[in-house]
């Protein structure tokens, strides 16, 4: 039960193991609110894919937007209203906004796709076709 008082003495529960992991990881020095999303980008080809942990959003809270050369995924918790405040001990779960871009230099962003499903937003990005030059026979005159 005292694992649950939010007062700082510091007794080893797991609230205390978690708060020490995120201040001695790499989002120690930008504010445990607003991590951005963790990417992989993967080879696959004719196309990247693209893969970003955002777990907690709701595919409606979800933009991607396309500028020029530039992707942008950006999201955003909105708080609920109606929700009621009284009766936390501890409340660590926040709302906020992320936003990360991408340089699609190289990429046909008219054929982008994506899909969002338990927390993971994928993104495949095929690669503009290089085109080759046609061969052509010289005639000798």
């Amino acid at each position: 039960m005292f694992d649950l008082i939010p007062f700082e003495h510091r007794n080893g529960s797991i609230f205390d193991t978690f708060d020490r992991m995120m201040n001695d990881s790499f989002f120690g020095g930008l504010g445990n609110e607003y991590a951005p999303c963790r990417t992989d980008i993967i080879d696959k080809g004719d196309k990247y894919q693209l893969k970003a942990d955002m777990p907690g959003f709701n595919k409606e809270d979800i933009n991607i937007d396309v500028q020029g050369d530039q992707l942008t995924i950006s999201a955003e918790h909105k708080e609920e209203a109606n929700e009621d405040k009284k009766g936390f001990v501890r409340r660590e779960r926040r709302y906020g906004a992320l936003s990360r871009s991408f340089d699609i230099e190289g990429i046909d962003a008219d054929r982008i796709t994506a899909a969002y499903k338990n927390g993971v937003l994928q993104l495949d990005l095929p690669k503009v076709e290089k085109s080759q030059p046609q061969g052509r026979k010289v005639q000798i005159h």
